[in-house]
C-alpha cells in the first residue's frame, strides 16, 4: 500500500515561534480535525469497502422505511396513497441502499484481489 500522508509536527523553536508559522503555514483545528476526519474515511472506504457501503445502505434503507411506513398504514386503511411524491422519494432511497451495498460487494471483491496479488508478489521476492 503506497500512501503519501504528510505530517506536521507542531514544535516551538527558540525565537518562539511554532515550525508551522516559520514555514507559513496556519494551524486551523477545525479544518485540521476536518481533514483528518476526511482522510479516515477515505482510508476506510479504500481498504474496507463493505463496511463502509454497507452502513450508507443501511441509513438509506433505514430512512426509507420510516417514510414509508405512514404511507402504508394510509394505503392499507383508505386504499389510497395520499403523498405520491413521498413514497417516490422512499422508493428511490431503498434503490440507492442496494445500489450502495451492491458496490460494497464489488469493491471489496476488487480490494481483496488487491491485496492477494501484493501477498502473492511479496512471496515471490528472493529471501
Amino acid at each position: 500500500m503506497t500512501l503519501s500522508i504528510k505530517a506536521l509536527v507542531n514544535h516551538r523553536d527558540h525565537h518562539g515561534q511554532t515550525e508551522a508559522n516559520r514555514l507559513g503555514l496556519s494551524v486551523d483545528p477545525i479544518r485540521d480535525g476536518i481533514r483528518v476526519l476526511w482522510t479516515i474515511l477515505v482510508l476506510i472506504k479504500e481498504e474496507r469497502p463493505l463496511p463502509f457501503f454497507a452502513l450508507i445502505a443501511a441509513s438509506l434503507a433505514l430512512a426509507s422505511l420510516v417514510l414509508t411506513v405512514p404511507i402504508f398504514i394510509t394505503f392499507m386503511e383508505t386504499g389510497l396513497v395520499p403523498r405520491v411524491p413521498t413514497a417516490v422519494l422512499a422508493t428511490g432511497m431503498m434503490v440507492l441502499a442496494f445500489l450502495s451495498l451492491a458496490c460494497g460487494l464489488i469493491l471489496d471483491t476488487v480490494t481483496r484481489g488487491r491485496r492477494e496479488l501484493k501477498r502473492l508478489h511479496y512471496l515471490s521476492l528472493p529471501k
